[in-house]
């Protein structure tokens, strides 16, 4: 049998609660109106109490004893219209909870609700619809204006304004032309543009957001367990005041009244709610976070690491020099490096590419491609083994001298063929990001590189990092990410490209620059910043203690708010049937303090 849902559970204790209101007062029947109320009472607590043992079964503490105290009190004490208040308190309350974990979450669900579904694929009678799974990587699209683009590609015919909002969170249309490569879920604007596919639709940059989405909606909040902790000395708390109350009053209606305002909700509904909302708000920054527990780490980080190239520094890299063994060789190790590299996501490799296409070098077919993660590529070319990467690993055995700069080093069939240097730049808002780190109690800032150390150390002294660890392969820095004392933890990493996907789960928390940042590191992190701005990574550490500070707050003047009651309700100044109307003031105060996670400034 289907579970109802919340929202049906609520209309259906509210059509009982009105059949036994007309049973009472018109029809003339209260016997039989409190024996509805009676059952429907009961059958709700012993739902409750089924679940309540599931959730202590798995080793949680939930906080459904209080309500289901409060509904066998009043039923008890033949206070039963109170007894129903608290039913649609509850079923109310889950209700709610659903409506604000929507209304908080839609700019989360902007990704889903704009999916792509149809893309008009050229032939030779002219275009044809077809589902955007079934695009093959080679055939060309044609994207008409206004329209989402439904697979990551290449332009090939026409030009025109990019809205790309969805998933860099910037606002201001991108110019794109021939040779520039477009994202699934950016809008086209005013001209029909022609696009060669690159990469299938379950493989694009949209559909990689799209999982992390889902993830995020799918994965519960660890906060909401911590919430249940609060249930413990609360609960102690109401049952004593109770208890206390109907000794000193010798009347056993005095047990259920204390009991009925000791609403369990502001546990129940106030943290996750302010989880999602501060989801919400990250969203629209630019920032997906796959879950809940992620902003209670970040609200508590201690460390924050970096990779340096395209996170730390802008990753607009540019070919400074083209250092062939023989001068003549200028074209041939460029077309060598670039064929090697061309189906890399590295930031060298990027670079490269775009270098050698403004050259007009034709790029040559590739076999036998293997990758090695924090080495190189080596490939197969014109049937020549050509390796592309670090010295040691290209050409292990030459006496070579290793560049003072950023490369990467070439060799062919086995010997040094030539070097390829790149000039970088470090972000601007690379040093203000350190700051406002510091500033936010993320006290150790490290550099954590597969650079040489002289580079890597005149990045991190202009920006303000002190604790580089430079040479490093990826195994290097999971040791180094491992090896962070205790009390320096939750431990933060900031990356970009496959190299850095295992560092990425190593940490308390992965970040990834997903602007530009392979698919591993997107799905590898935890965070992932869709804009290419590393002050979003401020931004988010801002946010997550923002977030926890407010569902915190929403749980305490809750929690507050109750205890109040219940002692003005162990005196007996309070009716059971009133008590129970006040716990929708109480539901309602938290809720919406919770909502606030959301509506803060940006």
């Amino acid at each position: 049998m289907k579970r109802l849902s919340n929202k049906q559970k609520l209309i259906l204790v509210l059509a009982i609660a009105a059949i036994a209101l007309f049973l009472q007062y018109v029809l003339h029947y209260p016997l039989l109106a409190q024996l509805l109320v009676t059952i429907v009472g009961a059958v709700v607590a012993l739902t409750m109490f089924i679940g309540m043992v599931k959730t202590l079964r798995s080793g949680k503490y939930g906080v459904d004893l209080l309500a289901i105290l409060a509904v066998v009190a009043t039923l008890a004490v033949s206070e039963y219209w109170a007894a129903m208040v608290i039913l649609v308190m509850l079923t109310g309350g889950d209700a709610l909870e659903d409506y604000a974990a929507k209304k908080a979450n839609t700019e989360l669900k902007a990704l889903l609700d704009n999916s792509p579904q149809v893309a008009h694929v050229i032939n030779g009678n002219g275009t044809h619809d077809i589902k955007v799974d079934a695009v093959q990587v080679g055939q060309s699209v044609l994207v008409k204006p206004g329209e989402l683009v439904p697979v990551d590609g290449k332009i090939i015919k026409g030009a025109g304004l990019f809205n790309e909002a969805s998933l860099t969170g910037e606002s201001k249309p991108v110019d794109k032309g021939v040779g520039d490569l477009v994202m699934s879920g950016s809008v086209n604007g005013d001209s029909a543009v022609t696009l060669t596919v690159t990469k299938l639709a379950k493989d694009s940059q949209y559909q990689q957001l799209v999982k992390l989405v889902k993830e995020a909606e799918s994965t519960p909040a660890h906060f909401v367990r911590l919430a249940d902790r609060y249930a413990v000395p609360f609960t102690i708390a109401a049952v004593l005041i109770a208890s206390f109350a109907w000794w000193v009053s010798k009347d056993p209606r005095r047990f259920a009244e204390v009991l009925v305002v000791a609403s369990p909700c502001p546990l129940i509904l106030a943290a996750p709610v302010a989880m999602v909302s501060g989801m919400s708000r990250a969203s629209r920054n630019g920032i997906v976070v796959k879950t809940g527990s992620v902003l209670e780490k970040l609200a508590a980080a201690k460390t924050g690491a970096f990779d340096k190239t395209g996170t730390i520094t802008s990753g607009q890299l540019t070919v400074d020099e083209v250092l062939p063994t023989d001068p003549d060789n200028y074209e041939r190790l460029l077309q060598l490096a670039a064929s090697a590299e061309q189906q890399s996501s590295h930031i060298l490799a990027r670079s490269l590419l775009a270098f050698t296409d403004q050259q007009a070098i034709k790029l040559l077919p590739v076999t036998n491609l293997v990758e090695t993660t924090g080495k190189g590529v080596a490939a197969t070319i014109a049937g020549h083994q050509v390796m592309v990467g670090k010295l040691k690993y290209v050409a292990p055995q030459s006496t070579q001298p290793l560049l003072k700069t950023t490369a990467i080093y070439v060799s062919l069939d086995g010997a040094y063929f030539g070097g390829v240097t790149f000039t970088d730049h470090i972000r601007p808002e690379a040093k203000k990001t350190m700051t406002t780190l510091q500033k936010l109690g993320v006290t150790n800032l490290m550099m954590l590189t597969g650079d040489q150390r002289a580079i890597a150390e005149r990045v991190a002294s202009q920006v303000g990092i002190t604790n580089v660890k430079a040479d490093l392969l990826p195994k290097d820095k999971i040791a180094a990410l491992k090896g962070v004392p205790t009390n320096l933890h939750p431990v933060f990493m900031v990356g970009d490209g496959v190299n850095d996907a295992p560092s990425l789960v190593t940490a308390d928390v992965g970040i990834a620059m997903g602007a530009h940042g392979s698919s591993a590191a997107s799905e590898s992190a935890e965070v992932v910043i869709l804009k290419d701005d590393l002050y979003k990574v401020a931004k988010a550490v801002a946010i997550s203690a923002d977030t926890i500070k407010i569902a915190k707050q929403a749980v305490l003047i809750g929690i507050g708010i109750c205890t109040i009651l219940m002692l003005i309700a162990a005196t007996g100044v309070i009716p059971a049937f009133v008590g129970a109307m006040l716990q929708e003031v109480i539901d309602t105060v938290s809720i919406l303090w919770a909502l606030k996670a959301r509506q803060m400034h940006n």
